[in-house]
C-alpha cells in the first residue's frame, strides 16, 4: 500500500484556487463491504438533485466491476481508459443519464491506478476543462472494502459518505474503513444508514458506530446524514434498470433519498468548496502518487 503522510491529505486539499469561480462538492460513497446498496444511493441522490435542478456528474469509480450503467439500463460505447489511451474526448465517453445527470462509465481494464502513466494522467486532466462550468455536484461511487482505490478517491474528496447496513459484518467493515481512513489523516464521515425497517434501527446502527469509535478512534467525527428504509421498491426498480425515485416515486425509499438529497444541499461542507473537477484529480493523482 502506498506510504501517505500523515498530514498530506489535509495539505493536498488546502492547496485549493482561490480565484476559481467553478467550484464543486466532491462527495465519496464508499463502504466496508459490498451489497449494502452503495450504488443505488449514488444513483438515487444524484438524480433527485438532477431533479433539483443540480448539474450532477457520476462517476463509476469500482474500476473493475462497472454497475451504475447496468442500474439505469445505459449502454456506454466507451469508457475512461479510452480517455487515458488518448482514443477518445471526455465529451464523447460521457453518458447522460436521466435528470440530465453525467456518468462517467468505469473504465475496464484500469483496476489499479498505479497502472496509469503520467502521459495518461495529463491526458486526461487536459479533458477537464470541458467540465468546469457544467457541474455543481460530482458523486464518486467508490469500489468496497480498503483496497487501495478506495482510499485515493476518499481522500480525494471533499466530502465523505459512508454506506452501512444493520449487519453485524456490515458495521465491522464500515469502521475498519473509518479507522484506516483516519489514519491517514481522514477525521470527518457522515454515515448513511441503509435498509432499515425503522428511523430507530438506522439511529441504533449510528450509535454503535459512534460508541465504537469513540473508544478506539481519536479525531473522528461520525455525523448521521439519515436512512433508506428496507423497500421492495428499491428491488423493483433494479429489476426495472430504474432509479427508485423515477420508478416509484411515492415509496417511502424514494421519499427518502429525495429528503436525504434535500439534507446534504442544505449541510453546508467543512472547510468550504474546494476548486473544480479538474482540480480534484490532480489531487487524486497526487495522493496516489504519495508527493
Amino acid at each position: 500500500m502506498t506510504k501517505i503522510q500523515p498530514d498530506q491529505a489535509a495539505g493536498l486539499r488546502a492547496m485549493t484556487d482561490p480565484g476559481d469561480p467553478n467550484q464543486v462538492r466532491v462527495i465519496a460513497v464508499t463502504s466496508g463491504k459490498g451489497g449494502v446498496g452503495k450504488t443505488n444511493v449514488v444513483t438515487n441522490l444524484a438524480i433527485a438533485l438532477g431533479r433539483m435542478g443540480k448539474r450532477v456528474m457520476v462517476m463509476d469509480a469500482d474500476l473493475s466491476l462497472a454497475n451504475i450503467d447496468i442500474l439505469l439500463g445505459l449502454s456506454p460505447e466507451y469508457h475512461l481508459g479510452h480517455v487515458f489511451n488518448g482514443e477518445r474526448k471526455l465529451d464523447e465517453v460521457l453518458v447522460e443519464g436521466p435528470a440530465g445527470v453525467k456518468i462517467l462509465p468505469a473504465s475496464s481494464g484500469w483496476e489499479e491506478l498505479s497502472a496509469i502513466d503520467e502521459i495518461q494522467k495529463l491526458t486526461l486532466l487536459d479533458q477537464m476543462d470541458i467540465l468546469e462550468d457544467e457541474v455543481d455536484f460530482l458523486f464518486i461511487d467508490t469500489a468496497a472494502g480498503i483496497g487501495n482505490n478506495v482510499l485515493y478517491f476518499n481522500q480525494a474528496a471533499q466530502e465523505r459518505v459512508v454506506v452501512v447496513t444493520p449487519e453485524p459484518t456490515a458495521l465491522t467493515d464500515a469502521y475498519a474503513l473509518i479507522k484506516v481512513l483516519s489514519q491517514h489523516q481522514e477525521r470527518y464521515f457522515r454515515l448513511l444508514i441503509n435498509q432499515v425497517r425503522s428511523e430507530r434501527e438506522a439511529k441504533d446502527v449510528f450509535r454503535k458506530l459512534v460508541k465504537v469509535a469513540d473508544r478506539f478512534l481519536s479525531n473522528v467525527s461520525l455525523d448521521y446524514l439519515g436512512y433508506i428504509p428496507d423497500d421492495q421498491a428499491v428491488q423493483n426498480s433494479v429489476r426495472l434498470q430504474r432509479s427508485t425515485v423515477e420508478a416509484f416515486p411515492e415509496s417511502a425509499a424514494a421519499k427518502s433519498f429525495v429528503r436525504l438529497a434535500k439534507e446534504i444541499l442544505d449541510r453546508p461542507v467543512r472547510g468550504g468548496l474546494e476548486g473544480n473537477i479538474r482540480f480534484f484529480f490532480k489531487r487524486l493523482f497526487s495522493v496516489q502518487d504519495g508527493v
